[in-house]
């Protein structure tokens, strides 16, 4: 993926979507060609000169310094996710090429160890799954398959949030706010692709996504980033109906890369029944995936 694009394009709509009234400035009549803030205006915020600013969003972060980015992520008000991007996104621009070879090398793992799969069978209330960056679901318990049937349909392999949510119509009903849904996915694989631009496969997903969708194109080009790693989610399963889920998610420390999810019901609640029919139900998910039967 072309870094200083990326970069140009992610500040540019950070400071578009500040206006001056946002940032405490003063504004004496007059048309405004941009929404935002102009580049001026954002350089004062920020603290530099303006054509060091326009170096900046032209794409340009070789060479700067941690002081400079702290300084761009507080004038254009960056969250922590997006603090995180812009950091990252500097990293690769200052990257050597041999540096990004190492660095960046993709992450090609395809399985998970025997060890892990043990720890997700071992959890029987609750669906897990491990997933990479690219939102690969590369092992599943039980409860986790069933949860996702649908996804794992798939002819292509392995099963991934992002294919399943903007080229499966059924999504729509599945995702009880499909929007919400969508926009994290892409924020998320938005982040992966600041952290991992080398990554062959993510660029490979983005760009049939790009091509396939354009919800999903809308929401790429918003540059919009996001971690997410704990929260609730809200389903409607074609098998149990409205189905609202904790979840947490944890990073493997000894697979870089790969993140353990688990998504429990909370104790005594509708939601703990509906896993406990969707448990019953499971058995024959793992039989339509030897046979290629799908369950009634």
């Amino acid at each position: 993926m072309d870094n200083r694009t990326d970069v140009r394009d992610f500040l540019v709509s950070r400071r578009g979507r500040i206006t001056p009234e946002m940032a405490g400035l003063t504004v004496y009549g007059g048309y405004r060609r941009v929404q935002g803030l102009r580049r001026e205006e954002a350089a004062m915020l920020v603290g530099v000169s303006v054509d060091y600013y326009t170096r900046l969003e032209r794409g340009n972060l070789s060479g700067v310094s941690e002081g400079v980015l702290e300084a761009l992520a507080r004038g254009l008000r960056l969250n922590d996710d997006e603090r995180d991007h812009l950091f990252a996104l500097a990293r690769t621009a200052n990257a050597s090429s041999q540096a990004r070879s190492r660095e960046y090398r993709p992450k090609t793992q395809a399985r998970v160890r025997p060890s892990i799969q043990f720890v997700l069978d071992s959890i029987t209330d609750a669906p897990a799954f491990v997933r990479n960056g690219r939102r690969d679901i590369l092992a599943a318990n039980h409860l986790g398959r069933a949860l996702y049937a649908q996804m794992f349909e798939d002819p292509v392999h392995p099963a991934n949030s992002a294919r399943y949510a903007f080229l499966d119509p059924r999504a729509r009903d599945f995702y009880c706010d499909w929007n919400l849904a969508a926009n994290n996915i892409v924020a998320i694989l938005r982040s992966e692709s600041g952290r991992n631009p080398y990554d062959k496969a993510l660029a490979d997903l983005v760009g049939s996504l790009s091509m396939r969708s354009e919800d999903f194109r809308v929401r790429w080009a918003a540059h919009d980033v996001r971690h997410h790693y704990s929260g609730r989610k809200e389903y409607h399963h074609p098998v149990v109906g409205d189905i609202s889920l904790l979840f947490e998610a944890m990073h493997l420390a000894e697979d870089p890369g790969l993140t353990l999810a688990v998504y429990p019901a909370e104790p005594g609640s509708a939601s703990e029944e509906s896993l406990r029919l969707l448990s019953a139900w499971a058995p024959a998910v793992q039989v339509a995936d030897r046979t290629g039967v799908k369950p009634s």
